[in-house]
């Protein structure tokens, strides 16, 4: 193959993404003088990648096959714009080796490795019968052609329960199920199946011995066309939920620098089999004595951020000059390790119910400015809409310091620093990770979280006197800040009256529970608070997102955010959503109720699992959505009859449409 067509150096670059990895990139590409081309879909017209690029190409609707996996359109979008190279980012194409030689094909360079790089390593199946030609350690398992209900099933009977069936051409922890009994295999292979195939196009799966307790460590490989190939050192990614990584940190806090070197050439080794040219991550599972080759990603890491802290490298920077066909900088000598880094993903999720997507508009982005060690990859800002069509990640914050210890605890400052509201986060969820004991410790393993989530997941701490007098500081800062148009308004002096003390009243709740009321005294005078049998000393002073709040001579920060009669707070004990009971304002509350079986948000009906006229127990699975790439199976919320469907596999849901009826069974 004419290596000047693989490589060569180009001026226009498409980014065949979305998110913060299409933010990512443009930064860079921008940086190093390239103009940017940016792809986008139905759903996505608004979106902050779209406002980056220098120019931008409507791909078609929202469906990820009709827009951001559509190899034709997609090069269609470079020809039109004239551009010369294709950045695939993580993700939807990025490891498809037709893509990659579509885009040879078209007379684009494509950067990252080729089609048959690809074929021989990012296919997990290729993968592992090429690591086994070349001595490196495997988990037992299945990784042949065949594809058949029995061959699957005699592979894992071989390999001994529990098993992980795997698609092999995914990733992100799409496509995969642990199943710990022979009666259990069949339906998670067609789950599996499901889900690969509409993540990925290609519904292959392999079977693997399922570690018990496992740790998960990936090394950073980078080879150029001149045959140069560099290990960037590893990353542990062992904190992970249903596959999918949450934490991630680099060096790896398990390994001692022997095992450290041993398995950075094992991973050298691994890509070196292949000859292999851009980046890519070489996966390890480890029992705690060995580790084993899993699998090897053709493409940039989603964590990609932590090595590049260690190291001072920009890996994206590193696959650009390779694409353009220049030897790597550096040797594998002069690559240093320095520092910690932690890197935490921000997801718009609910953890408090089994980490359902969040859709909607972002009505409030506050996250720390970066700099001191912090950085933050963001894909959204305030005023973005989150769709139910793709990944719910919205941003990476990753901290770096000189130790471990400091750089957690860097990581979950920032943390406790965002307010992200509009839509549903995990930050409360990663706050709570990143200080447990366990964490701290390095004392974990792949099912930590799981079995953590109880703890992980606890309701917020109740609000108390701080919180319901930040309350009315909130609502009193609020109309001050809608009355300085008026100089006439009393709230420009706040605390004046004319004549004497006067009171107001405010009544605030938690959800439908008890209202709390508050009674503020002003007029001549200091302003008092007085919350059951105190009276407090009051004083607030306004700044950015919120205020400082001085009670009895105690002065608190507190951000706040009021949408309508809603209030959102962050005070020194945590974050609290209050209601305010306006006695002007009038009160219009719908209480829903929880028996409902409804589509928690828009999605596809992908299975139906019972039938109607069934006797269910609670917790019987009824049918199965496809949400934000994601399958999530709705249950019978109580014993009982299915009475009626009301759906059928195929339909496009909305958010909240009744899908079912169980009429209760009276016992």
């Amino acid at each position: 193959m004419d290596r000047s067509k693989l490589y060569r150096r180009f001026r226009t670059l498409l980014i065949a993404n979305r998110g913060e990895i299409a933010c990512r990139v443009i930064r860079t590409a921008r940086a190093m003088g390239l103009r940017t081309v940016a792809v986008y879909s139905e759903a996505d017209r608004d979106a902050m990648h779209v406002a980056l690029a220098d120019e931008a190409v409507l791909l078609g609707p929202a469906r990820a096959r009709d827009s951001y996996l559509n190899v034709e359109r997609l090069i269609d979008a470079a020809k039109k714009t004239g551009a010369e190279a294709v950045h695939p980012g993580y993700g939807f194409l990025s490891e498809n080796a037709e893509f990659a030689q579509g885009c040879f094909d078209a007379g684009l360079v494509f950067v990252g490795p080729t089609a048959g790089m690809m074929n021989a390593m990012g296919s997990k199946s290729g993968s592992k019968a090429l690591m086994e030609k070349a001595g490196v350690p495997l988990v037992p398992g299945y990784h042949g052609e065949a594809q058949d209900e029995a061959t699957l099933a005699k592979a894992a009977e071989k390999a001994g329960f529990p098993v992980l069936v795997k698609a092999s051409a995914g990733g992100g922890g799409r496509g995969m199920r642990i199943v710990r009994s022979a009666d259990e295999l069949a339906p998670a292979i067609v789950s599996a199946k499901r889900e690969a195939k509409a993540a990925f196009g290609d519904d292959r799966m392999l079977i693997e011995k399922y570690v018990d307790n496992p740790r998960h460590i990936e090394v950073q490989v980078i080879g150029d066309s001149h045959g140069n190939l560099l290990s960037l050192f590893e990353r542990e990614c062992t904190l992970q939920r249903r596959h999918q990584k949450v934490i991630e940190e680099a060096p790896s806090p398990t390994l001692n620098a022997a095992q450290r070197e041993a398995v950075c050439a094992a991973a050298r080794k691994a890509a070196g089999a292949v000859n292999y040219v851009g980046a890519g991550t070489i996966e390890f599972v480890s029992d705690g004595k060995d580790v084993f080759f899993i699998e090897m990603n053709t493409r940039l890491q989603v964590e990609h951020p932590v090595t590049e802290l260690i190291t001072g490298i920009d890996l994206v920077e590193w696959q650009l000059r390779v694409a353009f066909g220049e030897a790597l900088p550096l040797k594998q000598d002069e690559i240093r390790l320095n520092g910690h880094a932690v890197e935490a993903r921000v997801y718009a999720e609910n953890p408090t119910k089994n980490f359902m997507p969040s859709v909607g508009k972002i009505s409030t982005w506050r996250l720390p400015a970066e700099g001191g060690g912090l950085r933050i990859d963001a894909g959204y800002g305030e005023g973005d809409a989150v769709s139910p069509y793709y990944d719910a990640m919205l941003a990476k914050m990753i901290a770096w310091a000189p130790t471990r210890d400091v750089a957690i605890e860097r990581l979950n400052r920032g943390l406790e620093e965002s307010d992200v509201r509009g839509i549903v986060t995990n930050i409360p969820f990663l706050s709570a990770l990143m200080t447990h004991p366990k964490v701290r410790a390095n004392a974990i393993d792949t099912g930590f979280i799981e079995r953590e989530l109880a703890v992980l997941t606890q309701a917020s701490p109740a609000p108390g006197e701080l919180e319901f007098c930040a309350a009315v500081a909130a609502v009193i800062n609020d109309e001050r800040q809608a009355a300085q148009g008026d100089a006439d308004s009393p709230w420009q002096t706040f605390g004046w009256m004319p004549v004497g003390r006067r009171q107001r009243s405010f009544s605030f709740r938690v959800g439908h529970g008890p209202e709390q009321k508050v009674a503020l005294n002003y007029g001549s005078g200091p302003s008092t608070l007085v919350i059951g049998e105190r009276e407090l000393a009051f004083a607030v002073v306004p700044k950015d997102g919120g205020f400082d709040l001085t009670l009895d001579g105690v002065r608190s920060s507190v951000t706040a955010v009021i949408d309508g009669h809603e209030l959102y707070l962050r005070t020194r004990n945590g974050r609290f959503d209050l209601h305010w009971v306006d006695p002007f304002g009038g009160e219009s509350e719908e209480y829903v109720g929880e028996d409902k079986i409804a589509a928690p948000l828009p999605g596809t009906v992908v299975a139906v699992l019972a039938e109607e006229g069934a006797r269910l127990d609670k917790g019987a699975p009824i049918l199965t959505l496809e949400v934000m790439k994601m399958e999530q199976t709705l249950r019978a919320p109580y014993a009982g009859v299915l009475k009626s469907i009301k759906c059928k596999v195929g339909d496009i849901v909305q958010e909240g449409v009744e899908l079912a009826v169980v009429e209760p069974s009276g016992e």
